[in-house]
């Protein structure tokens, strides 16, 4: 099982590792587009107005930009521990201990607009880019990703299952055929229902945490939705698609 996890707009700066090689990234077939961003963001990083632009930030965030522009020569985390963010903190898997804690390197990746699918330990820097940027002169993030990266998700569901628990922007950038989706909905005592906003990424992340650290091997939406209601969660299915219901 692998579960997919949108990036986080929040990440931790520095690093422990080193400088990033793309060549040393898992799914090497991605390499040519993650190549292609990475020298798009540096060069634009020189423009601080056009890649603000780019970027949606404020000069007060021109931090972002110089990450950015050392995205070849700053020191790397593990992807699983680089973002930040809501989602990262109910996850929380620097938490995660013994067998748990390698079952979260081998099942956890993050789909992101600048690396395309990167597995838990691939190890990468802090940067600024989302799945709306719209980089000066070139394609939408998802006419990039497409081609290369609707494949090589093809290839993994293939051989085993995904759960997606990406957002509608960094789905869009590859679909999964056969993939177990999850959406987040609060019940009002008289039974009525609104989607989640604020806390929708939290009770994902809860999700994520319990599928990451189980000992059993889910092969279906049945199964991960029994995985989720051990861990506490009241989770409905219909096919390939599960609600999780909180209360309002």
């Amino acid at each position: 099982m692998i579960v997919l996890l949108p990036p986080s707009e929040t990440k931790r700066v520095g690093g422990d590792g080193p400088a990033l090689s793309l060549d040393a990234l898992s799914s090497a077939e991605l390499t040519d587009t993650r190549r292609e961003l990475v020298d798009d963001l540096v060069a634009l990083a020189a423009d601080r107005p056009a890649c603000r632009t780019a970027l949606g930030i404020s000069a007060s965030q021109d931090a972002e930009i110089d990450r950015n522009a050392s995205l070849r020569t700053s020191a790397t985390l593990p992807a699983i521990h680089r973002y930040t963010g809501v989602l990262y903190d109910a996850l929380d898997v620097e938490s995660l201990r013994g067998a748990s804690a390698a079952r979260a390197q081998t099942r956890l990746a993050v789909v992101s607009a600048l690396f395309g699918l990167v597995r838990a330990g691939d190890r990468i820097p802090a940067y600024r880019l989302s799945a709306g940027s719209k980089l000066p002169g070139r394609p939408t993030m998802a006419a990039r990703w497409k081609p290369a990266l609707e494949p090589v998700l093809a290839g993994i569901a293939e051989r085993e299952l995904v759960v997606d628990l990406r957002s509608g922007s960094y789905a869009a950038l590859g679909k999964v055929p056969g993939a177990v989706t999850v959406d987040v909905v609060a019940e009002r005592p008289d039974g009525r229902r609104s989607t989640v906003s604020h806390f929708n990424k939290a009770h994902k992340g809860r999700l994520a945490r319990a599928l990451a650290g189980t000992r059993s091997e889910p092969a279906d939406a049945a199964a991960v939705a029994a995985v989720a209601r051990r861990a506490g969660m009241r989770v409905e299915r219909r096919d390939d698609h599960l609600t999780v219901v909180v209360p309002a």
